[in-house]
């Protein structure tokens, strides 16, 4: 039997991802490289932090389109997989659409919106833009041409919420804020990455912020090539990317957030909810880069409007 390509490269990672151990089970679908320094890398290393910990069988696998996406999820609930995590808002849909064939499997969606009538398939919740404030207050602060820029990978509700956070932020600090924002529709290509960033320092921007996964790598070639101009790492603390340039990041602690929801399934403990991540409890954070030096004034700015979005009293979606 002809087995398509998806499906050829499917059974080739999920053997090359495979740990040997008890049956637990657990896998990760990823929407693009594990190597993009960003937001699957860090779905990864959540995967091996499960392995550790809990003695799981583990297993991912990269499937970029919806079809390959849903053939992934499809065949590891067929496998015996208890616990499968769809990494990126766009495996909702596929994710219910399978659910209902696969009761014996509990799907996992990051930045997912809901919980499934089967009740099977739960999101996890970032408020990213909780932490894109801070890091939007710290370019507002910090800019000398009071020009920003975004550079997005996909027009996805989660991003746009810390495109929301971050302006809103620099605004809040800086009421001059011109911004400026790119979507590439790919998370892959690190030269348009590039050139997308090249185009708005050549118009004046000199802080940069991004959720663009590896195509992202491009941005940070741009900014340490342009003299005067900084960026702010996505999803992980990318300062290792570009040490003189990146001025803090953004960070999900994905490791931490799904190894808590796979030790609640390794325990038969786990109740189908939306677990909503933010700054408190310290999952999602802003990162400053201490290798950088910043006015002194600046850190009491950014603690005090931490404590008020924790406390309720700034919504970083709509405060400026």
């Amino acid at each position: 039997m002809r087995r398509s390509a998806a499906a050829f490269l499917f059974l080739a990672a999920a053997c090359t991802h495979q740990s040997t151990n008890n049956g637990f089970r657990v896998a990760l679908v990823t929407p693009g490289s594990i190597a993009d320094a960003a937001w699957n890398s860090g779905a990864y290393a959540g995967l091996l932090a499960i392995r550790d910990s809990l003695g799981a069988q583990v297993s991912q696998i990269e499937a970029r389109t919806p079809a390959e996406q849903a053939e992934a999820l499809r065949t590891y609930a067929r496998q015996g997989y208890r616990l499968v995590f769809g990494h990126g808002f766009e495996f909702q849909d596929p994710a219910e659409r399978i659910a209902a064939e696969s009761p014996g499997t509990i799907f996992v969606v990051t930045s997912g919106v809901r919980v499934a009538s089967t009740g099977n398939v739960v999101p996890l919740w970032f408020g990213i833009e909780e932490a894109t404030y801070l890091a939007g207050m710290a370019a507002g602060s910090l800019t000398r041409t009071s020009k920003i820029g975004f550079v997005g990978g996909m027009e996805l509700p989660p991003i746009v919420r810390g495109y929301e956070g971050w302006l809103n932020g620099a605004h809040a600090v800086n009421p001059r804020i011109d911004s400026r924002i790119t979507w590439l529709n790919t998370f892959d290509d690190v030269a348009a990455g590039r050139e997308a960033a090249l185009a708005m320092i050549r118009s004046g921007v000199d802080m940069l912020h991004h959720n663009a996964d590896q195509a992202a790598l491009g941005l940070f070639q741009a900014a340490k090539e342009s003299p005067g101009v900084y960026a702010f790492g996505a999803n992980l603390d990318q300062r290792d990317l570009a040490p003189e340039r990146v001025l803090g990041s953004v960070v999900i602690d994905l490791p931490r957030a799904l190894l808590a929801i796979a030790r609640e399934v390794r325990e038969n403990r786990f109740t189908p909810r939306v677990e909503r991540f933010g700054l408190e409890g310290g999952v999602i954070r802003y990162e400053a880069n201490p290798g950088i030096p910043i006015p002194s004034t600046l850190p009491a700015k950014l603690a005090a409007a931490r404590d008020s979005i924790i406390a309720g009293t700034l919504n970083p979606l709509t405060a400026r």
